[in-house]
């Protein structure tokens, strides 16, 4: 005997509302659009499709990932873009394409700004990072964590430059920054501001003869065959920060946050990943057909000389909260000096 038709729609109807109230109806899953720059076969293309695997397996499938994150999107500032009208949830931004939503974020490059790794890592962890959550939240973007890239080096094409006098009048590719614009000022080099894709037929022309890169980068983008010296100066931090959209991000559940949040690696994983990377390029650099320059003590101390003041003007140029970071993150260093004389083992 059927059912009357209206009798079942009742049911149904009635069925639909009790799964709803028990919890029980699938809810549409969270899309979470990624996007990058990153190559293939890198240590950043493993964080992010680790972060992938983990956000989407700990979430149940609640959490749907889809990973541009090889350069599909475009440029940075494409991603930035997408960012701001929502349709990019999640990205990596270098800390100079950064500087188009939080213009003090050009600190980060700044020549010396910090003398080594150890110092770097407390500076960021323990001073920048609260500061720069705060002024990327005002921007409309979550910080989520740093993504360290390296020190900066200076590679060239014909010549190791060993010394600043050695990068006097040379034809050096500057990025689209006042840091690097302060940099090669300091070293009195011919300046050639080109982006990163014209690096190479740029070297192959002859048109520029040196420039600045994190190690891996120039290993493995085709840089170090055309431009085969590649001196450690380690004059700047190379950094670029996680971040989501903050009004995608103050909308998800609490649980979904802490999903995402912890299912990229932190940073001192980031950080330890990333240079034993560098490690392995410097270690290849025979077969990756470049020559490393390593520097000692006495030889960085005419490039730290040399470069001085360029904080300080780069501080007043961006203007901002610039000056008062700066003053703190020397603050900052001094501190991290006292702890290590304090974690010495007296004699």
């Amino acid at each position: 005997m059927s059912m009357p038709r209206h009798t079942l729609q009742v049911s149904l109807l009635a069925l639909l509302a009790s799964m709803l109230a028990s919890g029980l109806a699938l809810a549409a899953p969270t899309q979470v659009t990624v996007g990058g720059t990153s190559f293939r076969g890198t240590v950043g293309e493993r964080h992010w499709l680790e972060f992938q695997r983990n956000a989407e397996r700990d979430s149940k499938g609640e959490l749907q990932m889809r990973m541009l994150i090889r350069g599909e999107l475009g440029s940075e500032g494409q991603i930035v873009s997408g960012l701001r009208r929502g349709r990019v949830q999640f990205a990596n931004l270098s800390a100079l394409v950064a500087t188009t939503v939080v213009p003090e974020a050009a600190l980060l490059y700044a020549p010396y700004l910090v003398t080594d790794a150890a110092e770097a890592d407390y500076v960021l962890d323990n001073y920048l990072a609260p500061e720069f959550k705060r002024m990327f939240a005002k921007a409309g973007l979550e910080f989520i964590v740093w993504y360290d890239l390296g020190f900066q080096q200076i590679w060239s094409r014909k010549k190791p430059i060993l010394t600043p006098a050695d990068a006097r009048g040379v034809r050096f590719r500057v990025s689209a920054s006042k840091s690097a614009e302060l940099l090669g000022r300091a070293l009195q080099a011919d300046l050639i501001p080109l982006g990163f894709a014209e690096i190479i037929p740029s070297l192959q022309t002859g048109l520029i003869e040196a420039g600045e890169n994190a190690v891996s980068l120039y290993a493995r983008s085709g840089t170090a065959p055309e431009a085969p010296y590649l001196t450690l100066t380690e004059h700047s931090m190379s950094q670029s920060v996680i971040v989501a959209d903050k009004r995608w991000w103050d909308r998800l559940p609490a649980a979904q946050q802490a999903i995402l949040r912890r299912s990229f690696p932190d940073a001192a994983t980031i950080r330890r990943d990333v240079r034993a990377e560098q490690e392995r390029d410097l270690a290849q650099a025979a077969q990756l057909r470049f020559k490393v320059y390593r520097l000692t003590a006495a030889q960085k101390a005419p490039w730290i000389a040399a470069t001085r003041e360029a904080r300080s003007e780069l501080a007043r140029s961006v203007g901002g909260e610039s000056v008062r970071l700066l003053a703190g993150i020397e603050q900052a260093r001094r501190d991290f000096a006292q702890r290590r004389v304090s974690a010495k083992p007296a004699r």
